[in-house]
């Protein structure tokens, strides 16, 4: 059966809508960049390692959001992508003495590997038994960290990984220099998805979201764009694990427990599931948070439920997507 190309709109009102919607989003972006730029030099939240911890964990959202917001894909395990990056990265850079690119590449890669994997398995089921087959698929990554202290470090995790000269060149011992390496890498990919997002398979992946019989009617290989939405997501996630290892210098048991795939989806759900820039906001929340709550030990965590609890009685579409139906724009 031919498959239906959906194809956008080149002229009337609703072209120019569109347009109006890519040149906020231009104009969103330029000013992200700006931002990152200056941040390290205003006082108080200008701590390179603390905005390189953010940006990471800020990326690791818009990953898992393009699954969950526009494939609408519930994993429970996205922990295992970037945990396991995470320790590939730490390892080669580590143990090998690869310079940073090559082991966040490297790390990358076993994240798209291991989505392939656990993707082509847990798409044969939908709804809550999909989830569930993702949150012990990840489980069988924590376990095998454990039980794996020659490469993992088990309990202790992979500590003091070093920041090997980028390209050969550039001394990653500098934080500053480190700091605009990683917001290359979080621009990079942010664009990325959201070239992914308003791309002709973007279109398709929203068509099955919201109806997946009808997409499956109108000749669309449901499943193969499912398996490929859910290897992207995950290789976005691993490219987050691999370059918060290098940056943070540790990969630990935390970056593959259960906690850290509920993190994200708190991340995800508070800034704004299906909108470009929600999960952005919702990283910086969670993460300042315990950054700058860590004083009150256990409490952080029902501080982060209350807020939770709070967002979605209050911003019942996340934060940035109750500004975006204020302005009657999608951000």
């Amino acid at each position: 059966m031919a498959e239906v190309t959906i194809a956008a709109p080149t002229s009337g009102p609703v072209a120019a809508e569109s347009a109006d919607h890519s040149a906020l989003h231009r104009m969103l972006f330029i000013a992200l960049a700006a931002v990152l730029v200056v941040l390290p030099f205003i006082p108080v939240i200008g701590y390179p390692f603390f905005l390189m911890k953010v940006l990471c964990f800020a990326l690791f959202a818009c990953a898992f959001n393009l699954m969950l917001g526009y494939g609408g894909l519930l994993s429970f395990g996205h922990a295992a992508y970037f945990g396991f990056a995470s320790y590939v990265a730490a390892y080669t850079a580590k143990h090998w003495g690869l310079t940073p690119e090559v082991s966040i590449l490297l790390g990358t890669a076993s994240g798209a590997a291991l989505g392939l994997v656990f993707g082509a398995l847990a798409i044969r089921r939908q709804g809550i038994y999909f989830a569930m087959i993702t949150l012990a698929l990840a489980q069988m990554v924590y376990f095998f960290s454990l039980q794996t202290p020659g490469f993992t470090g088990g309990e202790d995790g992979i500590q003091a990984v070093p920041r090997n000269n980028l390209f050969g060149v550039l001394p990653l011992g500098n934080d500053t220099i480190t700091y605009y390496f990683v917001a290359v890498i979080f621009l990079v990919g942010v664009l990325l998805i959201y070239r992914i997002i308003h791309s002709p398979f973007g279109q398709v992946l929203k068509a099955i979201r919201d109806n997946e019989a009808r997409a499956v009617s109108l000749g669309y290989r449901v499943a193969q764009y499912k398996l490929a939405v859910f290897v992207l997501s995950a290789s976005l996630a691993g490219l987050a694990g691999a370059t918060k290892a290098i940056a943070v210098q540790l990969a630990s048991l935390t970056d593959v427990h259960w906690s850290m795939s509920g993190e994200v989806v708190l991340m995800t759900l508070v800034g704004g599931m299906g909108t470009v820039f929600g999960p952005i906001i919702g990283a910086a929340v969670i993460i300042s948070m315990q950054n700058f709550l860590a004083g009150l030990g256990a409490w952080v965590t029902v501080v982060q439920g209350v807020i939770f609890v709070v967002c979605v009685l209050v911003f019942r579409e996340g934060i940035v997507g109750v500004i975006g139906k204020w302005l009657k724009k999608p951000l």
